[in-house]
């Protein structure tokens, strides 16, 4: 009877242990940079997505919760420019406007891997190359001549990033942030400018403005999980 009950015991174990590796991690957090590009959407550039590079990056946390999930917070800043007169809409008394203005936005935002992500744990069939989606919610601030922008934004993006080394990522990733709000491309007060410049009803998917970015990361590991049940 004792030895059936170590065994018993033991199989517990066994599985229990099997389910933190599956579950978590070998590091809970991962601190590192972005940096690339931003590019602006909006009534200045209805259909560039990769039109007006501009320089962006920031910094990057994230709480991986286990091989296929993680929390992340953004704090990144960049540059955004357009021109009316690189379109072909006609504006109200044929105005043409540019305008040019730094962007800085903190973003909580989730995190989903394709491919179980790690460069461990073999049998578990992990792999150190894993796409990804991430999407969330933010803050943006804009200041401009006279006229400062602030609202939320959604961002949504995809990703691929590579384990390069135990505890070293890096990786690249295209995101589209949504923004509740027309004024991003208006820096200015008076005069025409390019808040609803058409004056017609808005909308959450509609007359608001977007950007977009292309960053490339690093990260480092760190915060070794407690009570694991595999050593390296």
């Amino acid at each position: 009877m004792k030895s059936a009950s170590i065994y018993i015991l033991l199989v517990i174990s066994m599985a229990l242990c099997s389910r933190m590796t599956v579950d978590a991690q070998e590091y809970r957090y991962e601190l590192g940079a972005m940096a690339g590009t931003s590019m602006y959407l909006g009534d200045a550039n209805e259909i560039g997505y990769l039109r007006g590079w501009h320089p962006a990056g920031g910094l990057i946390f994230r709480n991986n919760l286990n091989f296929r999930w993680a929390l992340r917070a953004d704090l990144m800043a960049g540059q955004l420019s357009g021109n009316t007169r690189d379109e072909q809409n006609a504006f109200p008394n044929q105005a043409q406007i540019s305008f040019k203005r730094t962007w800085f936005g903190l973003n909580g935002k989730a995190e989903f891997n394709f491919l179980p992500y790690s460069d461990k744990y073999a049998y578990l069939n992990t792999s150190r190359l894993a796409p990804y989606l991430v999407t969330g919610l933010g803050i943006v601030v804009a200041p401009g001549d006279n006229r400062n922008f602030a609202g939320l934004q959604f961002p949504l993006g995809a990703g691929v990033k590579y384990k390069l080394k135990n505890r070293l990522n890096i990786g690249i990733e295209y995101t589209v942030y949504r923004l509740f709000g027309d004024a991003l491309d208006a820096p200015t007060q008076s005069g025409f400018n390019l808040n609803n410049p058409y004056q017609v009803k808005q909308g959450w998917l509609k007359n608001n403005d977007w950007y977009n970015t292309l960053l490339l990361s690093i990260t480092w590991e760190f915060g070794l999980r407690d009570g694991r049940c595999t050593t390296d």
